[in-house]
């Protein structure tokens, strides 16, 4: 594959050093998306797109306005973003300091709408979430999928929407997963303590219900261990993120995508009751009017998970 403008190559050994769960559009506990998820072809390298989507962004008075006046005279904000695995998802540059991927650019974006500098720290996505409760962080990223669960404790403001799927190896079997006693038997990988991790045990009892062999959960803490699983056949498929999985196989020989399974609205994540939310939906709203929300869904590829306005924490998808 030849490398775009505005791109940078990052070593496919790099590459499948990893920080954080794939968390999603999946996250923590309940269903959801996390952190998109995938690792370089083995031999090959991922391709990074680096295009500044961000500095052209302005200060928005009437957004920023909306900000607790305590926040707007400190002018800065903390924040905790999950780095690891390949875009569209956080990841490293090959300089290994520098943090890029979709999450980051749409916190930066919206961090200028509201005149604010973020003080951002990479933390393991199983983290961030009982961080924002502590009042360690004042929000946090991780392409955390807005789940009826999480929303007893965390306040979120969507920005995309993500969801649930699975890829396999070409020579699979499986042409499609829209029921999970479809996987009855097999061996499924995903990320240890994600949301995919949740559902996939959730809903074990569907094979035992179906009088069948049950499927087996390889939970994984390294993001950069699950595609070599599936590859080597130490897995027979991948539940991760539908962002992620696409972005994966294009990049990796020999896998395919199987489609989606589960939609889910993804947000910035704030401690249940937070002030900041009005004023980050407003920040989202304006980037979409403005079209720098275009920009950056085009930059990572995901433009099919645009959402026409930011929501403050909506009831989980369903159907």
């Amino acid at each position: 594959m030849s490398t775009p403008p505005h791109s940078r190559r990052l070593p496919a050994a790099f590459a499948l050093i990893t920080a954080a769960t794939l968390t999603l559009t999946a996250c923590g506990s309940g269903g959801g998306a996390d952190t998109p998820g995938g690792a370089a072809p083995a031999g090959g390298s991922a391709e990074i797109p680096t295009t500044d989507v961000v500095s052209s962004v302005r200060k928005n008075r009437a957004a920023a306005e909306l900000l607790p006046a305590d926040v707007r005279d400190r002018g800065t904000l903390s924040l905790a973003s999950s780095v690891g695995g390949t875009p569209p998802g956080a990841t490293y540059l090959e300089d290994g300091r520098t943090i890029v991927g979709q999450d980051i650019d749409f916190a930066d974006a919206v961090a200028k709408v509201l005149g604010l500098k973020l003080k951002r720290e990479a933390a393991s996505f199983e983290a961030i979430l009982p961080a924002l409760g502590s009042g360690k962080y004042d929000l946090g990223t991780g392409n955390f999928g807005v789940t009826e669960e999480r929303r007893k404790t965390i306040d979120f403001v969507t920005y995309i929407n993500d969801g649930q799927g699975f890829a396999v190896r070409k020579d699979s079997k499986l042409a499609e997963v829209t029921d999970f006693e479809q996987l009855c038997g097999l061996n499924v990988a995903t990320g240890a303590g994600t949301t995919f991790e949740v559902t996939l045990e959730d809903n074990k009892h569907v094979c035992a219900d179906a009088g069948k062999k049950p499927y087996d959960v390889k939970t994984y803490a390294e993001q950069g261990a699950i595609w070599p699983a599936l590859q080597q056949g130490r897995a027979d498929v991948v539940m991760s993120t539908i962002n992620g999985l696409r972005y994966a196989v294009r990049q990796q020989e020999g896998l395919k995508f199987l489609g989606e399974y589960h939609r889910l609205d993804v947000g910035f994540a704030f401690k249940k009751g937070t002030k900041l939310a009005p004023a980050f939906q407003a920040a989202v709203d304006q980037l979409i009017k403005d079209g720098t929300y275009d920009r950056i869904l085009k930059k990572w590829g995901t433009r099919a998970s645009a959402i026409k306005e930011s929501r403050i924490s909506p009831p989980e998808i369903t159907g």
